[in-house]
């Protein structure tokens, strides 16, 4: 279900949550400016030129392109230090630091994986005073009556059902869902084909690998995640994970060294 339009929700003053309608009709596509535009312009930085940074920005470029009336624009690619290409994929490389002195309206989004990181590029942009946008494909499906926290990202075909709540900086990667009924914590970070299912609660910093699978909760007894919680790739996942675990296998075991 493409198409979705997000508007911010002030209830919470301490958040910003994004409240989804996906019945807005496309508008003409406005082109991004890969150059330094005329006055008036505003610049997307997305933080992270790695895998996941390339992946993600076709999906800004096309959400960019169905919103209306908006000026000119730069898209950049921002890096931690000034040892980087002058391109990427053909996209301008800017370090951090020069992205952060800069004067125009500035939007970020941090495409890097490791939450950690993501939370200390987060915590620094916010501070700077620059406005975080969330990045959702034309093509992902968010259903009715989910709150989803600033600057998440979720890739084409990724899902959310009803009644889900999202914290900030979410990564919901390619075919991954989450659920009715699901509680999903900060800088939580869902490889591709993470399945979710409904009654679960994934505490902040948590990473799903590719193609895990966590079992349904309960209204009464949601399946946790703990905070920091690894689940490994192809997991499946039947009972409560302690925080800062790895789990691995099936059924899903504590992976000891």
């Amino acid at each position: 279900m493409g198409g979705s339009h997000c508007e911010t929700d002030d209830n919470r003053a301490d958040d910003q949550t994004w409240e989804c309608d996906s019945g807005s009709e496309p508008v003409p596509k406005v082109r991004e400016t890969a150059g330094v535009p005329s006055a008036g312009y505003a610049t997307y930085g997305l933080v992270g030129a790695g895998g996941f940074g390339r992946e993600t920005m076709p999906v800004l470029v096309d959400m960019l392109d169905y919103r209306p009336g908006e000026a000119e624009r730069r898209l950049v690619f921002v890096v931690e230090g000034d040892d980087h290409p002058a391109q990427v994929n053909g996209f301008p490389v800017m370090s951090l630091a020069a992205f952060l002195r800069r004067d125009e309206p500035r939007y970020f989004n941090v495409a890097i994986a490791d939450s950690q990181v993501r939370k200390r590029i987060a915590i620094t942009c916010l501070q700077a005073g620059l406005e975080p946008i969330s990045i959702i494909s034309r093509h992902a499906v968010i259903l009715d009556a989910n709150a989803i926290g600033e600057g998440a990202i979720f890739a084409p075909f990724a899902t959310v059902t009803s009644n889900a709540t999202i914290g900030r900086f979410f990564h919901a990667n390619l075919y991954s869902y989450v659920a009715h009924d699901c509680r999903i914590g900060d800088f939580v970070t869902f490889a591709p084909a993470v399945r979710c299912n409904g009654h679960i609660a994934v505490g902040d910093y948590a990473y799903l690998g590719t193609g895990a699978t966590l079992k349904p909760g309960q209204a009464d007894r949601p399946l946790v995640i703990g905070e920091g919680a690894v689940v490994g790739m192809g997991a499946v996942v039947l009972k409560d994970v302690a925080p800062y675990t790895t789990v691995v296998g099936n059924p899903a075991r504590s992976l000891r060294c």
